[in-house]
């Protein structure tokens, strides 16, 4: 049985209550955007302020994201381009997070946002993909994605047996399980401001300064998130990112 929302929050460490504080006060803002310009055009540094639009190259011709009256409006051209929308920004810390204002404008019936970090000199997981939160319409999820789906002797792993015909290794898929959690969520069309950190081995999520979700997994831990990162499938808006670094 899922467990209830209230549940949920019940449940998290007190720690979480106040991340965005604890990034204010604790931390050095290094990095910060409102979007008050006009993006140059669709390659990939044409969203200006040092962000770079990783897919830009697979669609030249179209727009993917509108820097819109100090909004980031974003539009996949997931079809098209074969991949999510994916834009991403140097961050550098250990422990710390970010602060991002978004909003799903209900253009699409699937919108989410996946935002997270990269290391791209980690060789031993695939495009240096770290951690993320996925907020989508019905569910937010957590995953340490170093130590799971996105490590390439775990990937390598899943070839391997696929090429073979063998069952998934129950305990091996149990493990992977852990990687994960999925929390009860559902999405509006409102502005809300969203905290996502990292301390030592766990990832914290926060929501209008309500805790949502707290998950702990080895990954978390990784001494160096090079980049601060969103995917986003189909339309979703920013319209402020801060970046801070505690350690």
């Amino acid at each position: 049985m899922r467990l209830t929302l209230l549940a949920c929050l019940l449940a998290l460490p007190l720690s979480a209550a106040d991340d965005t504080s604890w990034l204010q006060t604790k931390g050095t803002l290094i990095f910060h955007d409102a979007f008050e310009r006009e993006e140059t055009g669709t390659g990939l540094k044409d969203i200006g302020n040092g962000w770079e639009s990783a897919t830009a190259d697979r669609v030249p011709k179209i727009k993917q994201a509108d820097l819109d009256a100090g909004i980031m409006k974003i539009a996949s051209a997931t079809k098209e381009a074969g991949h999510a929308a994916h834009i991403h920004h140097d961050a550098g810390f250990t422990d710390g997070g970010v602060i991002v204002r978004f909003k799903f404008p209900g253009l699409n019936k699937a919108e989410n946002l996946q935002l997270g970090f990269v290391d791209r000199e980690l060789k031993d997981v695939h495009a240096g993909h770290l951690c993320y939160a996925i907020v989508s319409q019905t569910d937010l999820t957590l995953t340490d994605r170093k130590t799971g789906s996105m490590n390439l002797a775990v990937k390598k792993k899943h070839a391997d047996d696929a090429a073979a015909k063998k069952k998934p290794d129950p305990e091996f898929e149990a493990m992977l399980k852990t990687k994960t959690q999925v929390t009860p969520f559902k999405a509006d069309t409102e502005w809300h401001v969203l905290t996502l950190v990292t301390e030592g081995d766990e990832m914290r999520f926060t929501l209008d300064g309500k805790p949502l979700a707290a998950h702990r997994s080895p990954g978390y831990a990784h001494e160096n998130k090079r980049w601060f990162s969103f995917l986003a499938n189909s339309t979703v808006w920013i319209d402020d990112v801060k970046i801070y670094k505690v350690k």
